[in-house]
């Protein structure tokens, strides 16, 4: 299932078996995590394993949706709508069809917006800006945060009835920290997909290099591995593995395009301070 669960922890086998039991289902799945967990990763194997594989995968970024264009790119919208409609256009939530729509970081959705979103969940219907036409919402909802919504609804933040209507089926996805056991299957993953990425050899396994990353508590999770792990491959930190060298000379053209090295000893603990 990509990168972010490749593993054999007890933790990360729980999450598999979530995935397989929730994929068929048309039931609304949350998704919770911190940031760099793989969220979005498990929405896709949602969707991949299940009978919808076929079907349009849609994904929307409610932390990146200005609050005055939500409804036009949810909803969609007619011609003549707003100044600058000159077509009509569907939204996602027509896009997704009979697959599934992805509301990723549904956290960060303002409380106006919570109001349109909870009567599309309510009702299972909605209508273009600009049209009275009732249309239905055939996906199934996936929708992920790293917020604490329980909590965000106890302050007045996130609507208590949205959240139980997004909060149906649930998914927590264990942090990097509590599944160290998993750095020895999941970094050369990580390194030879890096590596074809740039066009560079992969380095060897090397057993020390679990062990040297162990150390580190990766608040970032997998997304701060990988950077770690980039970064090392074209030479802009020093080589994670204990007495290995890094793989770029101070001649490759990928090194020259960095930046000077820090002048710490270790890839993670220029890590941790970044």
């Amino acid at each position: 299932m990509e990168g972010f669960l490749i593993g054999g922890s007890a933790a990360l086998a729980e999450v598999r078996r979530q995935i397989a039991r929730l994929a068929d289902l048309p039931t609304t799945v949350l998704v919770l995590g911190e940031t760099g967990t793989g969220k979005g990763v498990v929405a896709r194997a949602l969707h991949a394993l299940g009978a919808r594989r076929t079907k349009p995968f849609v994904h929307v970024d409610c932390a990146g949706l200005a609050e005055s264009l939500f409804e036009s790119e949810l909803f969609g919208h007619e011609r003549g709508a707003f100044t600058g409609a000159v077509a009509a256009r569907a939204g996602r939530a027509d896009a997704a069809r009979d697959g599934t729509l992805f509301l990723d970081e549904v956290g960060e959705l303002p409380l106006r917006l919570q109001a349109k979103l909870l009567r599309l969940l309510q009702d299972r219907s909605f209508e273009r800006v600009g049209s009275e036409l009732t249309r239905p919402l055939r996906a199934r909802v996936v929708a992920a945060t790293n917020l604490d919504l329980h909590a965000e609804a106890r302050r007045g933040a996130f609507r208590g009835e949205l959240l139980f209507r997004l909060d149906v089926a649930r998914i927590v996805l264990p942090p990097l920290r509590e599944r160290r056991e998993d750095l020895p299957a999941l970094v050369p993953v990580l390194l030879a997909r890096i590596a074809a990425r740039l066009g560079v050899a992969a380095p060897p396994p090397d057993a020390a290099l679990a062990a040297r990353l162990a150390a580190h508590d990766w608040p970032g999770n997998v997304r701060e591995l990988e950077n770690a792990l980039e970064r090392w491959l074209v030479g802009c930190e020093p080589a994670p593995y204990v007495g290995a060298t890094a793989p770029h000379t101070k001649n490759s053209p990928v090194l020259r395009t960095c930046p000077a090295k820090p002048s710490s000893a270790s890839l993670v603990s220029s890590s941790a301070g970044s």
